[in-house]
């Protein structure tokens, strides 16, 4: 058998229904949606499969409907299957699940803190102040020189996900996010405006860092041997502790090199836990195709016929 990383997704892999086929298939875990509302007081399963869209994609709403249907998932994968991933790891969002996962955080507190994360980061910046904006196909030392000419106290973009060798994340204050991607037009780069709230993993989020490290401080994180790969460095973790969470909100996330990291320690096998594709998108382009397997598991029950 390969070595595994169980990959979990963040933010944008949320779609109206995602949790449908899942919990028809296997009812046993509207358990883990009871646990999740109880915890953050929301109605997970009702935005899950109904939505609307609006309501669903708000990142106070988003958070703990991404947390619970990926730990659903998991659940699934680990009864049909008997997954035992030799590491785990999120992007953004995703590394709660993955703690959860991992068995270092409870579920309904993570619960408790992914709908807090979601409306801090939401209320630390207002609407229009931010943006963000996906850059392609340009090398990193070229993207990190035009934020650094963009960038001044009160007009700061940065990179905030390196997610692939061909995506990178930009956020910042939008004026400064609109003048680079003027930049990169001049240069025939292509980019994409990302609709989001909020220029999320950028240092316009430390209000919401501040008022997430007491939950965060406060919080315990079980100790054993697992490890998870933290989006803040980017290597593995075994001695988890909340200072990785806290310095993510602010901090960029190091998706390149965290798949770098599981390679290191000899991962061959990708699954992605949970709704979408982003993940497996990103994974595909980034490992060789002769001696690595990437696995979605958006449609769970093929997923588990196929991992069976």
């Amino acid at each position: 058998m390969s070595a595994t990383l169980a990959m979990f997704p963040g933010q944008g892999s949320q779609y109206v229904g995602m949790s449908q086929k899942l919990l028809e298939a296997f009812p046993y875990v509207k358990a883990v949606f009871e646990e999740a509302e109880d915890s953050c007081q929301l109605h997970i399963r009702r935005l899950c499969l109904e939505g609307p869209e609006d309501e669903l994609k708000l990142t106070a709403n988003t958070q703990p409907c991404l947390l619970a249907t990926a730990v659903a998932y998991w659940k699934v994968l680990q009864d049909e299957v008997g997954l035992k991933p030799d590491l785990f790891a999120g992007h953004s969002l995703g590394e709660y699940s993955a703690l959860v996962a991992a068995g270092k955080l409870g579920l309904g507190r993570a619960s408790f803190l992914v709908r807090k994360r979601g409306e801090a980061m939401q209320k630390a910046v207002p609407p229009g102040v931010g943006a963000m904006a996906a850059v392609m196909k340009m090398p990193v030392d070229q993207l990190e020189a035009l934020c650094a000419k963009h960038s001044r106290p009160e007009h700061r973009v940065e990179i905030a996900n390196y997610n692939s060798d061909a995506q990178l994340v930009i956020a910042g204050h939008a004026k400064a996010v609109l003048h680079l991607c003027e930049d990169l037009q001049t240069l025939q780069i292509r980019y994409v405006d990302l609709p989001v709230s909020a220029p999320f993993h950028s240092s316009l989020m430390k209000p919401a860092k501040q008022d997430m490290q007491g939950l965060l401080e406060s919080s315990y994180f079980a100790k054993n041997s697992e490890g998870v790969i933290a989006n803040i460095t980017g290597s593995v973790v075994r001695d988890y502790n909340a200072q990785y969470l806290i310095d993510q909100i602010d901090g960029p996330v190091r998706w390149i090199q965290s798949i770098d990291a599981a390679k290191n320690e000899g991962i061959q096998r990708f699954i992605e836990v949970g709704p979408g594709k982003v993940l497996f998108g990103l994974v595909r382009r980034m490992v060789p195709r002769d001696g690595f397997e990437v696995i979605a598991t958006d449609d769970i029950v093929e997923a588990v016929k196929a991992l069976s």
